[in-house]
This record gives C-alpha cells, structure tokens and sequence, in this order.
C-alpha cells in the first residue's frame, strides 16, 4: 500500500512538470515577434524614463502575465518585464469565459503574488529583478483586451475601452535582494499522559492473583456457589426427614377418668342410689416401628390401670390391670416390595444425587466464568499498556515536529496532523482504561461476596499469564469425556432411575393387598378384696324356709323312732374366699402379667381386591408415558453435546491458529515499522505513513494478545463441554451419599 501511495504521488509531479517544459516551449515558439517587440519597446523606453526609487521597482505587481486579446498571440513574459500597477477583470480572474470579466479596475495590491512551492510557508518570495542597466518596457494592452460585463449594456453599442498603459519603473542597479522574514515560532511544551483515575479504586494497594488463587476464591466466596450449596443441603434434609418414618416411636399416654353413670340392674351394685361411680387412672405405653424391607411393623403396647368404684357387687376395689403384647403386620402381596415410604426415599436419593450434579454443573460454570473474567482482565491490562505507549510514541512525535516546524524545516500545518493523531491515541487510551474496570469488575463480581468488602476498592493485578499449544486437540477424545462427565447426562439418568421407581411402585400397586396381622399379649390383675362381700357373723349352716322345712321334717322321723333331733350348726365365716393370686397391690399385678398364665393369641388376614383399579392404572400409565420423554430428552441433550463440544474444539482450533498469524503478522509490522522510522529519517516518509505504521503494531500486537486470550478462554470452554475443568483445576467435590443401585 505505501509503495502505491508513493508512486500516486510521484506520477503528477513528473507529469506537470513535462506539461510545464512543453508549455514554455510551445510559448516561447509562437511568440517570438512579440517578444523581439517588447524589447525594442523596453529599450525606448529606458532612455527616455527616468530610474525609479528602489520602493518602486519592488512594488507588489512584479512577475505577473497579462492575457492579451482573444485572437492575439499567447505572450509570456520574463522576469525583466514589470506588471502593471492596475489589473484588468481578465487579470484578475481568467478561469472566467470569453464576454464574462467586469469593466472594473483591481486597486493596486488587492491580489498578491502567487507562491513559490519553494518559499516555506508563511514567507513571501520577492519578484526578480532586471539586471543593472536594463529598463522594463511598459505593457500595454491593445483596444478590446477587456471583454463588456453581460447583462448590462447591448454588446452592438457599446464602444471598447481605451487602452491602459503602465508606465515602467526603472531599476535600481546598487539594490540587493532582500531577505524572506519568517515568522516567530516558539515550541509548544508535549501534553502529559491522560489521568487514568479509575472509579471506585481508591487505595494504592493491589491485589495480585494467579488463576488458581481466583478459582479459590470463588469457590469459597461466590453467591451462586453458596446457593448450590445450600440446595445440595436442603436436600439432605429432606432425604432424613423421609428416613425417620423407619425410626421407633414411643409413645406415653397418660389418662384420667371419672365417671358416674346410672345403673337399672338390681345386681349392678347400684344400691339405693341407682348411681355407680368409677375412677381410672391409665398409664399406656406403646413402641411403633416400620421396618425398612418387606413392608412390616410390629407394635408393642403395655397398658395399666387402675380403678376405684362405688359399686357394692366388686369383688376387688380398687384392682389394678395391665395389659401387653406384640402386634406384626406383614404385607404378602402389594406394598410388600415396595411402598410409599420406601418410593419417596427412594426417589429423594436420586433426587439429592441430582442436586449433586446441578452443584457440580454450577462449580464448573462459575469456574469458567472465572478463567473468562481473568483472561479478559489481563487482555484489558496489556491493551491498556499498548495504547499507553503509542500516546508515548505520538508524543515523541510531537516533540520532534515541534522541533522541525522551530527550526523552519517543516510546516505549521503538521502540527494539526500530530495533534490529530494525539488526540485519536489518548481516546484510545481511555477506552481501554475503561475496558479495564469493566473486566476488574466482573471479575470481581465472581470472587467477592459481600459488597462492602473493602477488596472492591483495590486493583487486581493478574500475574499468570496466557498459555498456549501448537498441539491442536483430538474431537474423540474430547467427545468420549464429554458424555461420561457431562452432569447434565448424570441428571437425566438419575431421572430415568427415578421413572424406574414410580414404574415399580404404581405396578405394584395395581396388585390385591394381602397382609398377614398376627397379636400375642397377655394380662395380670391383682386388687383388694371387696370388705361388703365379706360378713364374720356367726349363722347357722341350714337356712332359708326350704331348708328348714326339710329339717323340721326329718326330726319328725326321728323322734317317730325315738332319736334325737337334729340341731343346725352354727358357721362362724373366717374371710374371703377369692383366689389369693389375684389379691395385692400393683407388684402382684406385674406378677401375674409376666407368668403368662393369661395370654391371648390372634392371626388373621386383611384381603383388598380392588375392583377396577383405575387409579394405579393410570399412574402406571402415565409412568411410562414419562419414560418415553425422557428417551427423547435424552436423545436431545446427547446432540446438544454433540455440537457444543464440537463448537469448542473448533474454537480452540481456530484460536490456535489465529495465535500462529498474529505473531507472523506482529513480526511483518515491527519490521515495517523499523523500515518506515529509516525512511522518514532520511527523508524519504512522511509522518502520515509512520503514523500508520505505529498505529498497525499496536493493532497487530492486540491482535496476538486478543489471539492469546481467546485461546485460552476457548481451552476454558473446552473443559466446561468436556466436563473436565474440575480435575484440570485440581477442585474435588466431595459426594453428599454414596450412589444407591436401583432395587437396593
């Protein structure tokens, strides 16, 4: 590009000068008499005008050519040759076409001389002089050189202007040329750096970080991290709170009673007042657990009490009663493999195991966001350096320019191209200050956790930096690890598990229920003998009219016979006659509880046939629906990996050989840059074209650091599809519970 721009450049001057030698050639051709004319005429003249004044002879209308007449010979005049002190509308403009110029006189010194090329700028060249002793003949202009302005007059009456004659001036012979006086210039001062204050970071400290000491820092502080955790936690919970229906459960029941009811029988008791009061005072125990295969639970009670009552026909009063036994339910059919209990446990498992995963999927996110975030950052830090030294080479600029356009050996009009160029360079500069808090700040987003922490204040200072490999990776093998790693893979067979679990639980419960309930207990009673049932007056043995009948008639027989009469004896009761086991206190209870010589046995069977069922058919129904969609979601999710993992080694491939051209086009602008800083030294360049080149390094060095970064934000990408970030980061995730087989 620079070796066109070049020859742009060079082609016009070569052809403008060819066209300017022909120019005066063909000019000096065709006038000839005129020129032979003007000299008879100058050398008349000198005799005859006197010597002008030295002010004279360098008044502002030297060198300049006068347009003759349409019609008349071309005629260019030397140096020798003075202009006229008033020019005419075709002096003053002669782009204008014929019959255009104004009849109107230019006042002396309103045009000034055309520049030199040569002269710098801000100088005036002053007009050649005659030699001494020569005399410039007057220029004079023949009737009809000026054509009439249009629009004003009718061109058929209007009558041609006189013709002007300027007289000459005569030259000094003693004058010498004069001096050109350029204007003072003094040199500007180079502007300072731009501030690059950034907001929020007010300490001097700094905080440095490697890659590993960031990944730390996240897993110990960042929110989302914490969030997982807790969901992994929270599912803990849950999966205990579902275990404890497999925990023994005591319970205590302690009881009052008292109540008066009325009593109809004359047997009951009642007396006269027809009313029997009883007190109870219950204690009841009872132990309940479900056991966690086969569907069982037993039940084991131990219940006592005691009773006082008003009632006249109790033999013991107050008594005392307990009671104990061992109840067993054991499903033969449904519930027996599996239940709702042991289904939702079951499920909870692959759910706590799937929480597990979704930590494991947020970890390995957060820490790829992490490696992201500080590739960025050490990217916005260098560009920040890069931009910092092309301002610096832009200032070097300055001050060399400033020095050039002092000493006269360039333009004032560089000055402007250099101030451009500064000012594009300390824009540049402060867009990637600002890149550099915006990737301080997201990366700091992922490492801190509370906001008033006092590290938002500080810099972050990376000190790794990137890494890279011509080796490029191998798609199989990154496939292969991609679906045995991915947790998003572990979470749909954890849920095609839990499918399994509701399939077997709503088929089993399409089933009859059989269950087998069998009871043993035994009792013990013990109380204090009734005193009103107990009477010690002396009473004969025979009474009642019947027996005394009897009596009386079996004396009359005997004394017929000349016996004796028989007399009834008189019993005195002693006590009770109730069983003496079952006379005492509460101990004598417990005693007869624990001989078990009361006791009761029962078995019997529960049988449920449903009769449609409908229910548990349509679950079981629904259950494999679901399996269904999880066979496609699963299909989906495998191609989901498919193309993500082969996106990422692509990424890394091309990244990897955008690495390889940056660096070869790093070197060709260093090398252009060198060959462009020779040229201009000598000469040969112009401070647009170092300009570019500077500005191309610094565009090829962010190139390769941008290369870089990508790469390794690209090999990032590749462990978070591969699943693999957490043993390249050496980070293990400890497992909530040890994986369950199905069935188990």
């Amino acid at each position: 590009m620079v070796k066109q721009s070049r020859s742009i450049n060079v082609i016009p001057t070569t052809f403008l000068c060819a066209l300017l030698v022909f120019g005066n050639a063909v000019s000096a051709f065709g006038n000839v008499p005129a020129s032979r004319k003007a000299r008879a005429k100058s050398q008349s003249a000198a005799k005859e005008a006197p010597r002008p004044s030295k002010s004279t002879a360098e008044g502002p209308g030297k060198g300049k050519s006068v347009f003759t007449k349409v019609g008349e010979p071309f005629v260019v005049e030397t140096a020798a040759v003075q202009q006229s002190s008033t020019q005419t509308p075709a002096q003053r403009d002669a782009t204008r076409p014929p019959g255009t110029q104004q009849q109107q006189t230019v006042p002396p010194g309103a045009r000034t001389n055309p520049q030199d090329p040569r002269t710098p700028p801000g100088t005036t060249r002053p007009a050649p002089q005659n030699p001494p002793g020569v005399e410039t003949a007057p220029v004079t202009q023949p009737p009809g050189a000026t054509r009439p302005a249009p629009a004003q007059t009718d061109p058929a009456t209007q009558t041609p202007a006189p013709p002007t004659t300027t007289p000459t001036t005569p030259v000094d012979p003693n004058a010498t040329e004069q001096e050109p006086t350029f204007p003072a210039v003094q040199p500007r001062p180079v502007p300072p750096l731009p501030r690059l204050d950034r907001v929020g970071i007010t300490g001097a400290d700094a905080l440095s970080l490697t890659l590993n000491e960031a990944i730390r820092r996240a897993l110990e502080n960042n929110n989302d991290i914490e969030i997982a955790r807790a969901d992994v936690r929270l599912a803990e919970q849950t999966l205990n709170a579902l275990t404890g229906v497999f925990d023994p459960v005591f319970t205590y029941t302690p009881e009052y009673n008292r109540s008066d009811r009325p009593v109809t029988n004359v047997f009951g008791g009642a007396g006269t007042g027809g009313t029997v009061s009883t007190t109870d005072y219950n204690n009841d125990f009872s132990v309940n657990k479900q056991f966690g295969k086969g569907g069982g639970n037993f039940t084991y009670f131990f219940n006592n009490t005691r009773e006082t009552t008003s009632a006249s026909n109790q033999s013991l009063n107050p008594f005392y009663s307990s009671t104990q036994g061992l109840q067993f339910t054991q499903p033969l059919w449904r519930n027996r493999a599996i239940d709702s209990n042991r289904r939702q446990i079951r499920i909870q498992r692959k759910r706590l195991e799937q929480t597990d995963a979704d930590f494991r999927l947020r970890t390995i996110n957060i820490i790829s966001q992490v490696q992201s975030a500080y590739w960025d950052l050490v990217f916005a830090l260098r560009n920040e350096q890069n931009q910092i030294a092309n301002v610096k080479l832009a200032q070097e600029n300055f001050r060399r320019t400033e020095a050039s356009v002092v000493a006269g050996a360039s333009a004032p009009l560089q000055r402007a191209e250099i101030e451009t160029e500064l000012a594009t360079r300390e824009s540049a500069l402060l867009v990637a200050n600002q890149q550099v808090t915006f990737a301080e700040n997201t990366l700091k987003n992922l490492l801190l956790k509370d906001p008033l922490s006092p590290d938002w204040s500080k810099a972050l200072v990376p000190t790794d930096s990137p890494s890279f490999e011509e080796t490029p990776v191998n798609l199989e093998t990154a496939l292969k690890e991609a679906h045995e790693n991915r947790p998003e893979m572990r979470r749909l067979r954890l849920e095609e598990d839990v499918n399994d679990i509701n399939l077997q639980f709503y088929k089993n419960q399409t089933k009859p229920r059989i269950d087998l309930v069998g009871t043993v207990s035994t009792n013990g009673l013990a109380g204090t003998v009734n005193p009103d049932l107990v009477d010690t007056t002396p009473s004969p043995l025979i009474s009642g009219n019947a027996d005394l009948f009897l009596l009386a008639e079996i004396n009359a027989l005997r004394a017929a016979q000349g016996l004796n009469p028989i007399n009834s004896p008189i019993i005195t009761p002693t006590g009770s006659n109730f069983p003496q086991q079952f006379v005492g206190g509460y101990g004598q209870t417990l005693k007869n509880l624990f001989s078990l010589d009361t006791r009761q046995i029962v078995v019997s069977a529960v049988i449920q046939l449903p009769w449609k069922n409908r229910t548990a058919e349509a679950n079981l129904a629904y259950a494999r629906i679901q399996r269904e969609q999880l066979a496609a979601t699963t299909r989906s999710q495998e191609q989901g990996i498919e193309v993500e993992v082969r996106n990422a080694v692509q990424a890394v491939e091309t990244a990897r050989r955008r690495v390889l051209s940056a660096r070869a086009a790093l070197r060709s602008a260093e090398e252009q840059l060198a060959g462009e800083r020779r040229l201009y030294q000598v000469g040969r360049s112009t401070t647009f074209l170092l300009f570019q080149r500077e500005n191309a390094l610094v565009n090829a060095q962010n190139q390769e650091l941008q290369a870089q970064t990508d790469y390794n934000k690209a090999l990032a990408d590749l462990q978070r599809a591969t699943s693999t970030t957490l043993r390249s980061n050496n980070v293990i995730v400890d497992s909530p519970v040890a994986p369950e087989r199905f069935g188990k």
